[in-house]
């Protein structure tokens, strides 16, 4: 059987993981996480982290493998999961990605754009000002310079929108046209399945997911967190919020109400990023036995 990798994909609380931990077990292989955050060994509640149940059910790659101090971005990511899909090679023909981190994800598949470089004195006066002004005027400035990444982009991520800006203002051209390039051919198939659900269940399962992790103590881990509030790795939804909750700029319930907002954007800009991918084949999360029987032809195919 030649190498695959099914590459699940689809918007936050869609369903993925359970998905990805069925498809996993039915092959007996392991999982690769593509999301950006839950590397991070300490961030566990507010990136909805696979249970330690779930952990113990199939090996994960990429789950709790670097703190938050560490430097993680798409390259990183592109060598660590390279390197981790040739280790479940050499065991089974099959392995499992899975996440929402669209640009992690297509580094994997295809590699990585050729950006041009930018000179460090646009991002240190661009980063000087986002330091004075805060995320609101970053995310004003990309909206107006670069309204392409600003529409499908992580825009509550300051790392992403300063890149944004910078390749913007140094090359004239939004840096979504340095990622459409040529797509890197790999040595395994990939075959890629995309979940959704109609809008308002998937917004129900978010604004019950915030729900849950509120019970599940995720203002204490965030609390536990705030000497690490500066790293990129804490600059994401569910975290930025309640920051703002203990800094007395917001009530509790405030911050809630703007973690399922703010989670609504994200899972729509998601589905924006991977809508555009034509090689995705889309489903329901619940129709598991048409799911598991696309995987087997998939791989057994041309």
């Amino acid at each position: 059987m030649q190498q695959t990798c099914i590459v699940i994909v689809g918007p936050t609380a869609v369903g993925k993981t359970a998905l990805a931990i069925r498809v996993a077990e039915q092959f007996g292989t392991a999982i690769i996480s593509a999301d950006s955050r839950q590397c991070f060994r300490e961030m566990t509640i507010g990136v909805a982290k696979p249970s330690a149940a779930e952990l113990a059910q199939v090996k994960h790659y990429f789950i709790n493998s670097h703190s938050v101090q560490d430097d993680v971005n798409a390259a990183v990511f592109e060598q660590y999961a390279l390197q981790s899909v040739k280790e479940i090679y050499a065991q089974q023909p099959i392995a499992v990605m899975t996440g929402g981190t669209g640009l992690y994800i297509k580094a994997f598949c295809e590699g990585l754009d050729d950006i041009p470089p930018v000179s460090p004195a646009i991002r240190e006066r661009i980063t000087e000002q986002y330091q004075q002004h805060g995320l609101s005027w970053l995310q004003q400035q990309v909206a107006a310079q670069d309204p392409a990444y600003y529409n499908t982009g992580e825009i509550h991520n300051p790392q992403r929108l300063i890149r944004a800006l910078e390749v913007k203002q140094a090359t004239g051209q939004s840096i979504r046209q340095y990622q459409q390039g040529k797509k890197g051919v790999r040595p395994f198939r990939i075959v890629k399945i995309g979940l959704e659900l109609p809008r308002e269940d998937l917004y129900r399962n978010i604004n019950q997911r915030v729900d849950i992790m509120m019970q599940q103590g995720l203002l204490e881990e965030v609390r536990s967190l705030l000497p690490f509030r500066h790293l990129n790795a804490l600059q994401t939804v569910g975290y930025n919020e309640l920051f703002n909750y203990l800094d007395g700029n917001d009530t509790l319930s405030g911050a809630i109400e703007a973690i399922k907002r703010n989670t609504r954007q994200y899972a729509k800009r998601q589905m924006t990023w991977f809508r555009k991918s034509v090689d995705v084949q889309w489903f329901s999360p619940h129709n598991d036995a048409v799911l598991l029987d696309y995987c087997r032809a998939a791989m057994t195919g041309p």
